[in-house]
């Protein structure tokens, strides 16, 4: 099984959608994603979610369902330091607020240090990474230990339309990998196919595998790379 996980395109986070820019990078990707094979097509409730969606979901004639649980956690805000300005989403915090700890953050023990700490951050996560777990089962892999058991083997895409933060916090559930480093360590622009397999080496278990991350080759094929600043790059982007 193979899942794609799509950041909305350019948003008006004032009104829920997507710019006339996101219109045409949402129609640059659907056109990249005519002719992969999409069995399951997903998105979340938001509005720049679903008018991304609905480019690839007209194309290919599918109804995407709804994922309540894939909305964007646009509150998970922390207060950045005294020189630095306003408050900031927990994914978009300078890397250097979790490099310079000794040790590192674990997968284990994230939640306990600052700005983390917050324990509706971990109380979300662990939320999130419940219905991740129920989605997959729906379609025959059973989390179990830090890998999937298979209960039913198959070649199946499901394409999931979401964002930049809850794509983040997704993968960091999938690969098993300390929530702080995936948030200062990787970034998904906008319209951006990341894509996980489900790397089965026996009929027993499959473990999830990133074989492409933040993919905007469609971006490139239309022209409309390079066109403005993506969204959550806070400077020196060129």
């Amino acid at each position: 099984m193979r899942l794609y996980i799509i950041r909305h395109a350019d948003p008006d986070y004032a009104n829920d959608t997507i710019t006339t820019h996101g219109h045409a990078e949402a129609r640059a990707l659907a056109d990249r994603l005519r002719d992969v094979k999409i069995d399951h097509l997903y998105t979340s409730p938001l509005g720049r979610a679903r008018a991304t969606a609905k480019y690839t979901a007209d194309l290919k004639n599918q109804e995407p369902k709804v994922l309540e649980w894939t909305a964007e956690r646009g509150h998970w805000r922390v207060e950045q330091p005294h020189d630095a300005g306003a408050d900031v989403c927990l994914w978009d915090i300078h890397g250097h607020r979790v490099r310079a700890c000794e040790p590192l953050p674990q997968q284990h023990d994230w939640h306990t240090i600052a700005p983390f700490d917050n324990p509706l951050f971990r109380e979300e996560y662990d939320e999130i990474c419940q219905q991740s777990d129920e989605l997959l089962a729906t379609h025959g892999y059973v989390h179990d230990k830090g890998v999937y058991r298979i209960e039913r083997s198959n070649r199946d895409s499901l394409a999931v339309f979401c964002h930049g933060g809850l794509g983040l916090i997704w993968l960091a559930h999938l690969l098993a990998l300390p929530l702080p480093s995936v948030f200062v360590g990787f970034f998904l622009p906008p319209t951006s196919v990341t894509t996980i397999l489900f790397d089965e080496r026996n009929n027993d278990v499959a473990v999830p595998r990133c074989i492409g991350m933040g993919d905007l080759s469609h971006l490139y094929a239309a022209g409309l790379h390079n066109v403005r600043m993506p969204v959550g790059i806070k400077a020196n982007y060129e």
